[in-house]
């Protein structure tokens, strides 16, 4: 039997090529997906990473061998293959590791319209069918045809967001070597802004940083360029450019809540009273202005699955997350940061104040960032914090995700473990950064003890 129980994830199949991804594993993750979802076409993409075209070769060995066609797009975006998903109606694989070193790949799955698939709607059954060995099929096998879906696309997204009325712009993009150097010049095409690029090489090895602008130092290399230039905006896309932050002209980081509350408000303008997401790691000042707005806020668990989840179930015209994950009903649900960039920049053009004055109105509390702790028994640790916080006045307790303590004066922090890691992963908001400093200190000491 094989065991995929390493790789297959909370929300995708993720490991190190060659040690516990390869070409046979994927043909047969291949063959196991069309069984689940069936015909008559998959679509398939791929990123930039060296380990990545055959891999998306070998997985449409898989599905053709199950008598179901292959449309492969190519280089792709992981929102570029959501699109495809969607407009095609068609179950869709993406072959990325996302934010991960150069020696990780893995895949992330949908069903038709960009339908998550995660561990409780497809990703156990795949595991163990491949597991025990996947039937074989006798019949006609299907084929592989490629399409270029690159210029759709861009032309989409330049259809949900108008720029035609924006000043000219100055934004330095940094692509950190992955897929946004293959889709931003296409999606800008045409709009009044100039992009000063920024590592648009498309290279798996990340020879300039890693591309995981969730980590600080990551930024780094943009802030200066932003000062630099003296312009207008920044933008970082993740290595699979489905994520994506904001720089101001300052170079200053805009928090993803902040960008999360900005795009609501835009989205409520053209349908007042609609719905929107937000996972419990956001600020509170996000259901804030979604109710100021005529909003109302829905909380989730951290994870796209739930998001998506929650947005199909409530109607919601959008969804943001704490990671810089933005959800669009108008773009099947998925999530796209390609998406909420234009918004920003729309929201940026249409007015003359610089970008760190449009989004201050956004930003109204402090907040720690996430901090990870390495520890050998998470649950039991998760269990102290809970037991030194549980008998205080006025304080409290949520388990949607983790554990959630609210305190008086309006400071709460989230401590929750990782999905995948023997991590806790502790979030903290509060109204100085005095009271998040202290709390977190407070916080680590039971968790790192």
């Amino acid at each position: 039997m094989r065991d995929l129980s390493d790789i297959v994830k909370a929300y995708d199949i993720r490991g190190l090529v060659g040690e516990q991804l390869d070409e046979d594993v994927v043909r047969d993750i291949g063959a196991a997906f069309a069984r689940l979802v069936g015909g008559p076409e998959i679509v398939v993409g791929h990123d930039m990473r060296e380990s990545s075209p055959g891999l998306a070769a070998a997985f449409a060995e898989g599905v053709t061998g199950q008598g179901i066609d292959v449309v492969s797009i190519g280089l792709a975006s992981t929102d570029m293959l959501y699109f495809a998903s969607g407009t095609l109606d068609l179950p869709g694989a993406m072959f990325t590791a996302s934010h991960n070193p150069a020696a990780y790949n893995g895949i992330k799955l949908c069903r038709a319209g960009a339908a998550p698939v995660g561990q409780d709607s497809g990703l156990a059954e795949i595991r163990e069918m491949v597991a025990t060995g996947v039937p074989g099929f006798v019949g006609r096998q299907g084929t592989v045809r490629q399409r270029d879906l690159l210029a759709d696309y861009a032309r989409y997204l330049r259809e949900l967001v108008d720029l035609s009325g924006s000043r000219p712009l100055r934004v330095v993009v940094d692509a950190g070597n992955g897929m946004g150097g293959h889709t931003v010049p296409s999606v800008f095409e045409g709009l009044p802004i100039e992009i000063v690029p920024l590592y648009f090489e498309l290279d798996g090895e990340f020879p300039n940083h890693e591309a995981n602008p969730l980590d600080p130092k990551n930024l780094v290399d943009l802030q200066a360029r932003v000062r630099a230039e003296g312009a207008d905006a920044g933008l970082a896309f993740d290595g699979d450019a489905d994520r994506c932050f904001v720089v101001d002209e300052r170079g200053e980081a805009v928090s993803p809540s902040a960008i999360t509350a900005l795009v609501a408000v835009r989205e409520l303008a053209k349908e007042p009273g609609a719905t929107v997401i937000h996972n419990l790691i956001t600020s509170r000042g996000v259901p804030e202005i979604v109710t100021e707005h005529g909003g109302k806020p829905v909380r989730t668990r951290v994870g796209h699955s739930f998001i998506k989840q929650t947005m199909a179930q409530t109607g919601a015209i959008f969804g943001g997350e704490h990671s810089a994950h933005y959800y669009f009903r108008d773009f099947w649900r998925a999530d796209t940061g390609m998406l909420a960039a234009l918004h920003v920049l729309a929201a940026l053009g249409e007015q003359d104040r610089p970008l760190s004055e449009l989004t201050a109105a956004y930003q109204r509390y402090q907040a720690s960032g996430e901090i990870n702790s390495t520890v050998d028994e998470p649950t039991e640790r998760l269990a102290a914090v809970r037991s030194a916080y549980a008998d205080r006045p006025e304080v409290v307790l949520d388990e949607l995700d983790g554990l959630t303590v609210s305190l008086p004066g309006g400071a709460w922090f989230n401590l929750r473990p990782s999905n995948t890691e023997p991590l806790l992963r502790l979030n903290i908001e509060g109204p100085d950064e005095a009271t998040v400093a202290g709390l977190r200190d407070d916080v680590l000491a039971i968790v790192r003890g």
